[in-house]
């Protein structure tokens, strides 16, 4: 069984199509490109805007034109993780039906958010639909910085109403989320000479669980940096500790799944430092025994290398991953079991240029406790010696538990699926906040399928979630069609 046996038809074909468009955050040319050709074909008025945003608009059913104007928004970029070498660049995503899951073949399946695009899509060309004037936007590289929403030309939309179809949990709707910013840390380091009497070694780790650092920072996920530096810290206050590479992690808003260093010690430490290992192995073992079940950590001997990172930069690299903050900082009080404020440690990278930057993004419903935790981050690295910068970030989005559309949403829940659906805020990141800013007047929700392990390539997409989720738009916008503007 393919996903082009799936039910209903048109949702899972577009999808289908999508997953063979490779459209990497910040590389959606392909992809945009697919977008303005299936307007073509199927006759539908699209526009663009400079930073790449597309817009399709459906006209309304007749005796449905004084309707408000709904806006489904998506983005066309996905993450790209993978288990193994892949291309995301020029390839195909593989997808492999598994009872009732969809997933990708070692990558990220990209239904974040390839689904909300293709029901988008759908709405566009379903003749069979009852609606009011819609319109279609999908927004670029929401997953590396929220360009798109940042950015929106305007004139780009005209609606009322925006349903955000970028959300992850059947059963429930979304009215809110956090505010988010990037704080980027850079060190400054001189090569020296390796010593040439030292014996070498490379320490990774590896098949970490990762995940989306909003949406599973709760959950406990092991840090493949937190774990690598933990290890180079125990071993920096027993013996001297020589550094020569370090990275781990690659986008700021997943959590890390891997990492490694490359270090060196004094021979006289060597059978010392492999025991510690082997202990640190078992620790870890046990301290995620039933959730990280696929963690490796791993160590080998590698050549001399001619130079490494200084000995001040080496203590001040690991001094400040290993005590810098990383997970859940605080819970709303507001809303039961939502996160309130987190910090994502997600990446170490040496670019060249004797360069080291490590990468946090933080996040918070409270615009004051999302910056108390960048400030503290910064803080830190700055008495490492690193130079810190924040990005320039993004607004939350505060729930109105009186919005109509809210209310319509949750009604065609109800009356589809005989229970009320959960009204929540999420802690990962949406692009409403932006939208408010520029559209105060906009009537938001968010809802979508049930996937899980987005942002790794373990995500996955819930098949019958995808009809519940398809039945609800298409109620919704029933609904919207029989309301006066």
């Amino acid at each position: 069984m393919t996903i082009r046996d799936l039910k209903p038809a048109l949702i899972w074909e577009i999808f289908d199509e999508i997953t063979k468009v490779p459209r990497p955050s910040k590389k959606e040319e392909k992809i945009r490109q697919f977008l303005l050709d299936f307007a073509a074909k199927h006759d539908v008025p699209v526009k663009t805007d400079a930073i790449g945003n597309v817009v399709m608009t459906r006209p309304a059913s007749p005796g449905c034109e004084d309707a408000p104007v709904v806006i489904l928004q998506g983005h066309m970029d996905m993450v790209c993780e993978s288990n193994h070498p892949f291309d995301f660049e020029n390839n195909p995503i593989t997808t492999i039906v598994d009872g009732e899951w969809v997933h990708a073949d070692g990558t990220t399946l990209g239904a974040d958010n390839g689904i909300g695009m293709a029901a988008a899509l759908a709405v566009m060309i379903d003749k069979d639909l009852v609606t009011g004037p819609v319109e279609a936007l999908i927004t670029v590289d929401e997953e590396t910085g929220l360009t798109g929403a940042n950015n929106l030309g305007d004139g780009m939309i005209s609606g009322s109403i925006l349903l955000n179809l970028d959300s992850e949990d059947d059963g429930e709707v979304f009215v809110g989320c956090a505010g988010g910013v990037d704080t980027v840390c850079t060190f400054n380091y001189h090569k020296s000479l390796a010593p040439k009497d030292f014996c070498y070694f490379k320490v990774s780790v590896s098949n970490g669980l990762g995940g989306h650092s909003g949406g599973d920072i709760h959950l406990g996920h092991a840090n493949a940096n937190k774990v690598l530096t933990r290890f180079l810290w125990n071993q920096s206050q027993s013996h001297e500790l020589t550094l020569v590479e370090i990275d781990g992690g690659n986008l700021r808003n997943a959590i890390p799944r891997a990492a490694h260093a490359i270090f060196g010690v004094h021979p006289e430490h060597k059978h010392k430092m492999m025991a510690d290992f082997n202990e640190y192995v078992a620790v870890i073992a046990n301290e995620y025994a039933g959730l990280e079940t696929t963690l490796k950590l791993d160590i080998e001997s590698v050549d001399t290398p001619e130079n490494c990172i200084d000995a001040d930069t080496t203590l001040a690299v690991i001094r400040s991953i290993y005590s810098a903050p990383h997970g859940v900082i605080s819970m709303s009080r507001e809303l039961e079991g939502l996160v309130e404020t987190s910090t994502n440690l997600a990446s170490i990278k040496m670019p060249g240029d004797n360069k080291i930057v490590v990468t946090t993004s933080q996040r918070s419903s409270v615009e004051s406790r999302k910056w108390d935790i960048a400030n503290q981050v910064q803080a830190l690295f700055e008495l490492a010696g690193a130079t810190v910068e924040h990005g320039e970030g993004y607004p939350g989005w505060a729930p109105n538990m009186n919005s109509r559309i809210l209310h319509i949403c949750s009604d065609a829940y109800e009356e589809l699926f005989g229970e009320k659906p959960a009204i929540k805020a999420i802690h990962a990141g949406l692009e409403c906040g932006l939208f408010l800013e520029k559209y105060p007047h906009l009537d938001m929700a968010s809802f979508g399928p049930t996937l899980r392990g987005v942002h790794s390539p373990s995500e996955k997409m819930h098949i019958p979630a995808v009809e519940k989720f398809w039945k609800q738009l298409v109620l919704i916008l029933e609904k919207v069609s029989k309301l006066k503007n």
